[in-house]
């Protein structure tokens, strides 16, 4: 048995992924700017690329197995380019995707880095949908895989429509909208269901959250591709 496994969680939020990547077998230690109690792991509050580079120059890095990352994605996601742009709403953005790469790479450490569907600069080596896992969200994340890889799993065929308002025409279905309000978006319980997500009940990071699904196929999948390259 692997042991000593442990995940670096950036831009942490609530830790959606921290979970995942503890049910998969890791340790997990989050870094995020905001102020978050619930995060269920040790957490370092503070700018997540500067914590990162104090690693490195001490040499403290060296106690993780991976690293995740999920720097904000409001730049190039979906929604900021499309509906968004469209209608004149919203405001610029930073995008912080490149920066963390540089920062990834220089580790020389495995890594992933999570974004949505949109216009992010990143390899889409996995895409996750919450279909794949039985769950009550669609929410399609990319995944970047640095100094490691795996097979991309089925797409599978979605069973409907996300429920709510959409351009003028409400529609049901067995999926919630687990973003913004109104509109018949999904409610505080709603989202911990279909997400999968017990620890936080504050709709603002559950919003921004994966499900720890894809977290636990990614860090399973990581310990797979390790034990056949340490074969």
């Amino acid at each position: 048995m692997i042991t000593n496994l442990r995940v670096l969680d950036l831009f942490s939020c609530a830790g959606g992924a921290a979970m995942g990547y503890h049910r998969a077998g890791f340790e997990v230690d989050g870094c995020d700017i905001a102020h978050r109690p619930n995060y269920p792991f040790t957490y370092h509050r503070g700018d997540a690329l500067d914590y990162l580079t104090h690693l490195i120059t001490t040499g403290d890095i060296d106690r993780y197995t991976l690293l995740h990352a999920s720097p904000p994605c409001q730049a190039g996601c979906a929604l900021t380019v499309g509906t968004n742009a469209s209608q004149g709403w919203g405001k610029t953005h930073t995008d912080l995707v490149a920066a963390t790469r540089h920062l990834l790479d220089a580790t020389g450490l495995p890594y992933v880095i999570e974004q949505p569907n949109g216009r992010a600069e990143i390899r889409k080596d996995l895409t996750l949908c919450g279909e794949m896992f039985g769950l009550g969200v669609l929410r399609h994340r990319n995944f970047e895989l640095g100094r490691w890889a795996t097979q991309k799993p089925a797409h599978p065929r979605h069973r409907g429509y996300v429920r709510g308002h959409r351009h003028g025409v409400h529609r049901d279905g067995p999926y919630v909208a687990a973003y913004g309000n109104g509109g018949g978006k999904a409610t505080v319980p709603e989202m911990q269901h279909a997400m999968g997500i017990t620890w936080t009940d504050v709709r603002e990071e559950l919003t921004e959250a994966i499900p720890p699904a894809y977290t636990h196929f990614i860090g399973t999948a990581f310990l797979t591709a390790r034990q056949e390259v340490f074969a």
